[in-house]
């Protein structure tokens, strides 16, 4: 029988290592929640700190991590921090609790989940229940939505429920943790996009185990608040004032059931990175990016995002009296769910990217269209 051959993929050295993947994990089974971003973004600045000269963190949790702090010529590489969540909205008599969004949570995903509700006396236990299907008619039955899912953390009543820390206003997120499916795909929630903040800070990594010397100060930066409307990134991009920015955030694979490709595009995990066509993605970066993407041989996908990328791209684009800023997205499938699911080659490939971008850049570099 003749010998199997390895894979390509087998024959490359992966630029993930044992310290990365350590990262990646408590990073992504950590919760991090639109507006309390605060302990993902401390495991997030622990693990660049040996990567970077200085730092930078906001009133609202934004986390900057600066490399050749006194530079004139500022280069920002963005992600951002929050994963969607719920809070608790009321509490009924019985002792049952009705949740309101915060960011885009699924609804028709929520029922059967485990929760954990984030108290201030720690983290309370709880579950979104759903009636049997034995006891449902298939007639009339009703599909979950917000003013029907609900938790149950074993108590009796709102005075029990109470007792044990939760009010209005606490924040619950999901108990599912990270995994990887057939030695390719890293899988969890909140890929969406910490994994954003995983390859930035990989790349911070990169530079410096490489001896790369850049000729501009590099401003890689985590940004709070983008589920909620770019919020993080509107205040940011207006303290470091850049003159260029790389944002990373993730976007859909289209390869899967249910999905269209006449609506989304034509995008596969595996593929590559993808690179972004629209009004905010300024098109001689974007030239520049895609030029060293084919010198460097990496592949990737492009996408037209039509009138706004719907990413932290859009606020650095139009901030600070207009930045120069392209997009670097992750295809990912299964978005806001807990199983968001991407390629491990993806996510080397888009380091790589923001990696080998920076180095084309100039210090002082004039993208103006008109000079």
């Amino acid at each position: 029988m003749a010998k199997k051959r390895p894979s390509s993929r087998s024959k490359e050295k992966s630029i993930l290592n044992e310290r990365s993947m350590e990262f990646l994990r408590a990073y992504l089974n950590n919760a991090s929640p639109t507006g309390f971003e605060s302990s993902g973004q401390r495991i997030w600045l622990d693990y660049l700190k040996p990567y970077i000269d200085d730092r930078i963190t906001d009133v609202y949790g934004t986390a900057v991590g600066v490399i050749n702090p006194d530079a004139k010529y500022k280069v920002v590489i963005e992600a951002h921090a929050d994963e969607i969540s719920w809070f608790v909205h009321y509490i009924t008599k019985e002792g049952f609790i009705y949740v309101k969004r915060n960011g885009g949570s699924d609804h028709q995903i929520a029922p059967s989940k485990r929760v954990n509700i984030h108290t201030e006396k720690g983290i309370v236990r709880a579950v979104f229940g759903w009636p049997a299907i034995h006891v449902r008619n298939a007639k009339t039955e009703v599909a979950p939505a917000l003013d029907n899912i609900f938790l149950d953390c074993g108590c009796s009543s709102k005075e029990e429920v109470e007792k044990l820390g939760v009010h209005v206003g606490c924040v619950i997120t999901y108990e599912d943790e990270f995994m990887v499916l057939n030695g390719k795909h890293f899988v969890g929630r909140a890929l969406d996009n910490r994994m954003g903040g995983f390859m930035i800070a990989e790349v911070a990594r990169l530079l410096k185990e490489r001896k790369v010397k850049l000729p501009f100060g590099l401003y890689v930066t985590n940004s709070v608040q983008e589920e909620v409307g770019l919020r993080g990134a509107e205040m940011i991009v207006e303290r470091i004032r850049p003159d260029l920015a790389i944002v990373t955030d993730v976007t859909h694979d289209t390869q899967t059931p249910m999905m269209n490709k006449v609506q989304s595009g034509d995008i596969a995990c595996g593929k590559g990175p993808v690179l972004s066509y629209a009004p905010a993605v300024h098109n001689t970066l974007l030239k520049q990016i895609v030029a060293t993407a084919e010198k460097s041989k990496i592949p990737f996908q492009r996408l037209a995002a039509s009138r706004a990328t719907g990413t932290d791209t859009d606020a650095f684009a139009y901030g600070a009296a207009g930045v120069p800023s392209a997009l670097i997205s992750l295809p990912l499938r299964y978005m806001h769910t807990t199983v968001e699911t991407v390629h491990r080659q993806d996510v080397e490939h888009v380091i790589e990217l923001i990696f080998a971008s920076l180095r084309s850049i100039k210090s002082g570099q004039d993208l103006r269209y008109i000079k």
